[in-house]
């Protein structure tokens, strides 16, 4: 049986922005190192205007859904750890509404967004069993964002952020 990630090439730019610049092929937690290498690309981001902030994460989602979906054809394997493209939509879908940039606001959506992207509450575990191809790659990550967005909302809230 071959190894999944032989046919991967990090040439190929599905293959590349898939495994998160090559973040995803940590030996270690790749879902983990794929949200630390989103971290750079959101302090970039929250630098634009909000809308344009929000446009360019609605066109990362869109457009992952192609780019997970050729990666895990090419890889024959389905959502594959090392395809963590969701996991950069995902984190900047949860600091959309951070309320401000510091280190513990951008600590705190980390660690709410791995949350509830590994424990995969009901309805993120139902979807991540029943939706298949690029799109369930990334549906199942973009909730998880959407209910660590809503929990850090919640925590800056109530820590007076």
């Amino acid at each position: 049986m071959t190894n999944p990630k032989d046919n991967l090439h990090l040439r190929n730019p599905w293959h590349l922005l898939a495994t998160g610049f090559g973040s995803g092929l940590s030996p270690i937690v790749p879902g983990t190192m794929g949200t630390v290498a989103a971290i750079p690309f959101y302090l970039l981001l929250v630098q634009l205007p909000f809308a344009l902030y929000l446009l360019i994460t609605f066109i990362a989602a869109v457009v992952g859904i192609v780019i997970c979906h050729k990666t895990a054809t090419d890889m024959k394997v389905h959502d594959h750890g090392s395809i963590v493209w969701d996991e950069f939509v995902g984190f900047w879908i949860t600091m959309a509404v951070a309320p401000v940039l510091s280190w513990e606001v951008v600590l705190t959506g980390f660690v709410l967004f791995r949350f509830f992207d590994m424990v995969k509450p009901w309805p993120i575990s139902w979807l991540d069993k029943h939706v298949h191809g690029g799109f369930g790659i990334m549906i199942d990550d973009i909730l998880a964002g959407f209910m660590a967005m809503i929990a850090l909302w919640g925590v800056s809230h109530w820590l007076g952020w």
